[in-house]
């Protein structure tokens, strides 16, 4: 039996919560691809329209899903890569098989940590690659889709594009950075991560550029710019940060990181207490949530549609950061407490 207690410990909302997601998630995605193709496209209220069965399966868009998969199945096999270690786990990298459990919250959350068939890693794989570059490709097909309607892509469809090819790009440039995240080190691999690396990331992080494609929105150099700047800036945050962290994880001693001032936790480890990590908590989701504003601001202000990243971003991000406090303070101790009082804010300066 489990132990007394351990419902306390569930997260997500437990079993209820985990059903309630594994329901709303898929129809929340569908609804925005819905309400996105619809001249009103409005956010809140029922789509104009529901599909008919018959539209909802093409034996070629599964064939080509599938062809995806494998394509990048068989580049994440290839032998000539880096082989990167992921960070030490709790149980000094034995993987976790619970006894028993709720089904419904351990389909959700996963059971395994690190599902392998040999040397591939379902989660890893997942976590970057088909969903990430998929979103790219999607957006290019949208891009070359209004080329077609229009004679040429708007402004705004070039800044959407080019903002988030630069992030996956970024992403897959520092893909070994990822063995650090929650998601490699403490969720396990269900439903939430496959659903949301392969279907809700290409889907509905390319919201923008499909409503774009369908509500084009005028654009001038003047605002273009300050919305460069606006996405300049949370880059420079977002990567700032996650590279000191980085530098600092390889090797404290780096001439870039060696001076950062730093408190000591029982378990070895030093909290950085200086540098981007001193001015808040996490520094590299405020980088992501400026860059969320800017990725919206071309589809101007008229809907609140393509706005839909930077809210559920938000709440994820928070949602993801109380998550972490709570392993850090059972982690860290009195050291995070500690790190706590020097750094008060989470995200954002001043606010929050």
């Amino acid at each position: 039996m489990a132990p007394q207690g351990s419902q306390a410990e569930l997260e997500f909302g437990g079993p209820l919560g985990a059903a309630a997601l594994l329901l709303l998630l898929p129809a929340t995605m569908f609804h925005l691809l819905l309400v996105a193709r619809s001249g009103p496209a409005r956010l809140l209220g029922p789509p104009p329209y529901l599909p008919e069965l018959e539209e909802l399966w093409r034996p070629w868009a599964l064939l080509l899903c599938l062809t995806w998969l494998g394509l990048q199945a068989a580049l994440y096999l290839l032998p000539a890569r880096k082989v990167a270690e992921g960070q030490e786990l709790k149980d000094k990298s034995r993987l976790r098989y619970p006894i028993n459990g709720n089904p419904i919250y351990d389909f959700f959350l996963g059971r395994e940590l690190n599902p392998r068939i040999c040397s591939f890693d379902f989660k890893y794989f997942c976590e970057l690659r088909p969903g990430l570059i998929g979103w790219v490709l999607i957006n290019l097909a949208l891009l070359m889709q209004e080329a077609e309607l229009r004679g040429s892509p708007s402004l705004a469809m070039w800044l959407v594009n080019g903002f988030q090819l630069l992030y996956v790009g970024d992403a897959l440039w520092h893909e070994e950075a990822v063995l650090t995240t929650m998601d490699i080190i403490h969720d396990g691999f269900g439903f939430m991560l496959a659903f949301g690396d392969l279907a809700w990331v290409p889907f509905t992080y390319s919201l923008q550029a499909q409503f774009l494609l369908y509500h084009p929105e005028p654009l001038g150099l003047p605002l273009a710019s300050v919305i460069c700047l606006i996405n300049a800036v949370g880059y420079y945050i977002f990567r700032g940060a996650n590279s000191q962290k980085n530098t600092f994880r390889k090797n404290p001693s780096d001439p870039r990181v060696a001076d950062l001032e730093t408190i000591s936790t029982a378990t070895g480890r030093r909290l950085l207490v200086s540098g981007w990590w001193g001015m808040v908590r996490h520094p590299n989701y405020l980088g992501d949530l400026i860059m969320a504003l800017a990725w919206s601001l071309p589809c101007g202000v008229s809907h609140l549609l393509p706005y839909f990243y930077l809210l559920y971003f938000t709440a994820l991000l928070v949602h993801r950061e109380a998550r972490d406090e709570q392993q850090c303070l059972q982690k860290y101790g009195l050291a995070w407490h500690a790190y706590c009082q020097r750094v008060p804010y989470r995200i954002v300066p001043y606010i929050y």
